[in-house]
């Protein structure tokens, strides 16, 4: 069976420099790259290269720069049979200014992104139902389509008996929000500190906060909640069971996508029966390799490379 990756698909405008600018400043930046991006691309590709098997469902523009996704999802063995071209319309962008210390700032332009519609989820359905397209038995989900479509998804592999991965993200906003009786559908859910302080009410700043939030995303429906906390790892939580998993130390570059390559990992291990522990361990390894690397998709690590980061470490193992 497969994983089901159904989001966005940007190209990726990045700009490095020391530092990033001020309201009305100049700085003079280092270095320009186009890159495949999209959180819902980035995470197919993440799960791709961590060993599992993904496809992709989400709008594309018939702009030229729509072939620099095809070019990465090919070269990932990503199925994308249920990409769609919207004519006259825009690919998706991203613009990322990322600092000296590897943080970034995100503008995203939605262009075909935004004109995906319950109906195309009703298409993507139907068609693995019926032998039409790739069986999956996992849909990993973010928050940059709009919302009735990430609605229906839910809904519909809820119905299914499909694992329900969301990434909330980017974090809910007016116009853009979750209602949280739609979490006692998801599965798994894995926000980082400023998307879990938007859905719990409550700020998250550490590990005692992270906890806190995570057990509140529990007794709001969810069945397993993940709060990333950056470098200091992921608080997990499932049953009466609420865990640390410490993050791994390295010398970070870019942290673009590191949140996308985690959630891709994850959910390869989760496929392949990993304890829940274990593959946040699997997928922090993987997280922790993308930040040493700059760009978002090029950033992320194959299987064979998360595989001896852990066995270096110590950390192989279900």
């Amino acid at each position: 069976m497969a994983i089901l990756v159904f989001g966005s698909l940007n190209v990726d405008f990045v700009v490095t420099t020391k530092v990033r600018p001020d309201p009305g400043e100049t700085v003079t930046g280092s270095s320009f790259r186009i890159h495949p991006g999209g959180k819902g691309a980035n995470q197919a590709v993440a799960a791709a290269r961590a060993g599992g098997k993904a496809s992709m469902a989400g709008r594309i523009g018939d702009d030229s720069f729509s072939a620099v996704l095809k070019e990465s999802l090919t070269e990932a063995d990503v199925r994308q049979d249920l990409v769609f071209v919207t004519p006259g319309v825009s690919t998706g962008c991203a613009f990322i200014t990322v600092d000296g210390s590897g943080e970034n700032s995100i503008i995203v332009v939605p262009g075909a992104n935004g004109l995906v519609e319950p109906q195309d989820v009703d298409y993507v359905f139907n068609n693995a139902a019926h032998g039409k397209g790739t069986p999956f038995n996992t849909l990993l989900l973010q928050l940059e389509i709009p919302a009735p479509s990430v609605l229906r998804a839910i809904e519909m592999a809820h119905k299914r008996g499909i694992s329900v991965m969301l990434d909330p993200a980017p974090a809910p906003s007016p116009g853009r929000e979750l209602p949280l009786d739609i979490l006692r559908l998801v599965d798994v859910i894995m926000p980082n500190q400023h998307e879990a302080s938007i859905l719990t009410g409550r700020r998250v700043h550490d590990i005692e906060s992270a906890a806190m939030a995570a057990r509140g995303l529990l007794d709001a429906g969810v069945r397993r909640a993940i709060v990333k906390l950056g470098e200091m790892g992921v608080v997990m939580a499932e049953g009466d069971r609420i865990l640390h998993v410490p993050g791994f130390k390295v010398s970070a570059v870019d942290s673009t996508a590191a949140g996308d390559t985690f959630a891709g990992a994850l959910a390869v291990a989760l496929e392949e029966g990993f304890s829940l522990d274990r593959a946040c361990v699997f997928a922090n390894a993987a997280g922790a390799i993308s930040v040493t690397r700059e760009g978002a998709q090029p950033s992320m690590p194959y299987r064979p490379e998360i595989d001896d980061f852990l066995h270096k470490r110590g950390e192989a193992g279900r």
